[in-house]
């Protein structure tokens, strides 16, 4: 039997992070993850300097390691079909991984004992003590595994009802003239109802391309315009060849769900963390990730629920249920919205600072 102060379930960045921050505190710590490292991941792949911030990781050392990351001084973009407005900015706003790299660094450098390739079969809780896989033995168990997360899973008392944002995407080496998309300016493509939007993202030699939406309906007919659109655009040429993966987790605001309990804590897309406006869920994954270890080190190997309790009431207060527009108002929303698209200034400010780089306003 493995014997841990801690386990986590996950090793994407919210398990990685939570793990380093554990072993550099000097606990045992180990990482079990269903994959084997490293692994593909459905995400478009941009982070902001904040993400590099908050994992004490200089964008320069990560590139010293031989790793593709692009700097990112502006975005392109329209309402699918419509004139593309470019925003540009004097540096970088932010960088394009490869999460099959980032990921991996990321888990290696957490310096836990990873048991990867192995999924969570089991979890018990006997005399205060988590058995995984009757394996591995720990007083606390972070549920770090993504929105399938089985330990999440488990803390709710089975499937989480709330329906998730949908997406697919793909990404693959570029051939030569595979892509007219720069590596400094992504480009975003917002469907004409608003309820989602697709993007091509290059990295080096590497083309990323994607599209979600959060109705919750049947995404292949999206996507089977959205195909062509790219291909005759000169953006990605083989867009209908390469393979696509699917993708779902929850944004924030889709409603509560449990977080901690008797030795146990979720964080990341477990938790339904995801940014509402963006999609984006690797900066809330890193935050969780961080606040999970920092609440159990504080509480000093205490891990009841009440001593979980700070934890909660931070992740709560960073990161509080996000309005709905009433079904009414719906339709309205839409239509000012793609107006909204056409303006400059909304995209600067709005969509692009305050939605998807989370600058303040």
């Amino acid at each position: 039997m493995m014997q841990c102060d801690a386990l986590v379930v996950g090793g994407g960045p919210a398990g990685s992070t939570c793990a380093r921050a554990l072993t550099q505190a000097g606990w045992n710590v180990a990482v079990l993850d269903r994959a084997r490292f490293p692994r593909d991941k459905v995400c478009a792949g941009w982070v902001t300097p904040g993400v590099f911030t908050l994992l004490d990781l200089d964008p320069a050392d990560y590139r010293a390691a031989g790793l593709i990351i692009q700097d990112i001084t502006g975005f392109r973009t329209s309402v699918m079909g419509q004139r593309a407005i470019e925003t540009r900015y004097p540096g970088v706003v932010s960088y394009a991984i490869r999460r099959c790299e980032f990921d991996a660094y990321l888990l290696r450098r957490s310096g836990a004992r990873v048991v990867d390739g192995t999924p969570l079969a089991s979890l018990v809780r006997r005399d205060g003590t988590w058995i995984a896989n009757d394996a591995i033995s720990a007083p606390v168990v972070v549920g770090a595994g993504g929105h399938f997360c089985p330990v999440a899973r488990q803390l709710r008392g089975g499937a989480d009802t709330a329906r998730p944002v949908v997406a697919k995407e793909a990404e693959f080496r570029l051939e030569a003239n595979g892509s007219d998309v720069t590596g400094e300016m992504p480009e975003l493509f917002f469907c004409r109802d608003l309820e989602g939007y697709g993007w091509c993202v290059r990295k080096g030699d590497y083309l990323n391309i994607g599209l979600g939406r959060r109705d919750h309906g049947d995404l292949n007919p999206h996507l089977d315009d959205f195909i062509p659109f790219l291909e005759r655009r000169g953006l990605a040429r083989r867009a209908s060849l390469v393979r696509w993966h699917g993708h779902a987790y929850l944004a924030r605001g889709t409603g509560p769900r449990p977080l901690i309990g008797d030795g146990v804590l979720v964080a990341g897309d477990a938790a339904g963390l995801a940014y509402p406006e963006s999609g984006e869920g690797i900066k809330p994954a890193v935050e969780s990730g961080r606040l999970a270890a920092e609440t159990l080190i504080a509480g000093g190997g205490r891990v009841q629920r009440d001593d979980l309790r700070p934890y909660e009431a931070a992740l709560r207060s960073r990161y509080p249920a996000a309005a709905r527009t009433p079904d009414a108002l719906a339709g309205a929303a839409r239509s000012i919205g793609r107006l909204l698209l056409r303006s400059r200034a909304f995209t600067r400010h709005v969509l692009i600072n305050r939605w998807f780089l989370r600058q303040p306003a």
